[in-house]
Parts: structure tokens; sequence; C-alpha cells
């Protein structure tokens, strides 16, 4: 099949990838194997362009990560709760990273008409944040920036989502340390921007808005 070179070379890459972790780090892969102790827990997009170990330099087992379409975190969904769920309550992560990225396909689909099937449903959460910003975001006139100025407002909205969320409350209720971070990553020179959202107990949840 046309395929077969291509998936060939992906597993030749894996080969090569395994052998130079070994050749490292001879134990690397023996004490991950059974076990992992991540700090942080990243909720960003799956967009291709935004690898999350690498954008902040971590190697496997460092970072526990969860990624759909435009960086989503609603409570009504099921996955992102099972990723909380366990991050916290089992991992007993320290920070959790809510990352959108200026550029996001999804966002700026969900100001667009046309859509059709499960994606169109899944980005209405988003469309709610613009109708909550909507004379914020109707006053900015170049689209680039409204769109960027979108991502920004809904990460903001995940970090609110997250820190609502029970397991995360339980969490604090325990006396457990636990921040919750908002940031963007901008394609375009490979920098995350701190949205200064961070929030650390419930008290902190009403400064978001």
């Amino acid at each position: 099949m046309w395929f077969g070179k291509v998936l060939d070379q992906l597993k030749a890459n894996n080969r090569a990838w395994a052998t130079g972790q070994v050749a490292e780090d001879a134990a690397f892969f023996s004490r991950h194997e059974n076990s992992q102790s991540p700090q942080y827990l990243w909720i960003g997009c799956s967009d291709s362009r935004v690898p999350a170990n690498q954008i902040i330099g971590l190697a496997p087992g460092e970072l526990f990560v969860h990624r759909n379409v435009a960086n989503l975190a609603p409570p009504q969904d099921i996955s992102a709760g099972s990723v909380l769920q366990y991050a916290v309550a089992e991992l007993k992560v320290k920070h959790i990273l809510c990352v959108g990225h200026y550029g996001c396909g999804g966002v700026a689909a969900s100001t667009q008409q046309g859509l059709s099937g499960p994606v169109d449903q899944w980005l209405d959460p988003i469309r709610d944040v613009y109708d909550q910003h909507r004379a914020e975001l109707d006053a900015i006139p170049v689209e680039k920036k409204r769109l960027n100025r979108l991502c920004e407002l809904n990460v903001i909205s995940q970090v609110h989502n997250v820190a609502n969320n029970s397991f995360v409350q339980q969490a604090w209720n325990g006396g457990e340390a636990l921040s919750i971070h908002g940031w963007v990553y901008n394609l375009s020179n490979g920098l995350v921007t701190d949205l200064d959202v961070t929030v650390s107990q419930p008290e902190d949840i009403a400064r978001l808005g």
C-alpha cells in the first residue's frame, strides 16, 4: 500500500528515539515503566503545532496531558472530568495549566456559520464566552486581534471551569496545594504568555469575573 513507506518511516523514527533515550539514560524506560508522578497537568489544544512537553521542556513522565479542539474543559465533558479526577485525586499534581494558543482554528470556527456535526456542538462554550464579552470583542476592529482576545477569554473560562471541578474543590478542602494557571502560546515565536489568572484557593475564583 502507498502508506507503507510512510508508516515504516514513523516506526524507524520510534526505534531511533528509543535507542537515543537509552544511550543518554540507561534506566529511562525502566524508571517510568511501573509508575508516573508528574507535578503538572496540561489542558491544551489538539493542534499539531502545540507540542505540550516540548514547549515547556519537560520529559516523558513529567507532564500529564489532556488535549482537545480549542482546549476546553467544560463541566459536562466526561473526558476532561476523568482526566481531572485522575490527575488531582490519584497523581496529586500541583499545577494545572490551561493553555490556549493564538491562531486557534477551533476558536475561529466558533464565530463562523455553517458548521455541522460534533464540532459544532463542541464549540458552543466558546460562543457563550463571546456572548459574555460581546461588547469588548465587537469593539476590536481587527479580526485577528479580536480572535486572539477570544482565545485569551476562552482560557480564562477554562480556568474557571477547572477551579469549580469537584475534585479540585475537594483537594483544596483537604488542604492540598494546587494551582490552576491560564496561559496562551504564540505560534509565531514559541513563547507562552501567563494571563495572570492563577487560582490557588476557592477565594481566588471570584476575581476571574
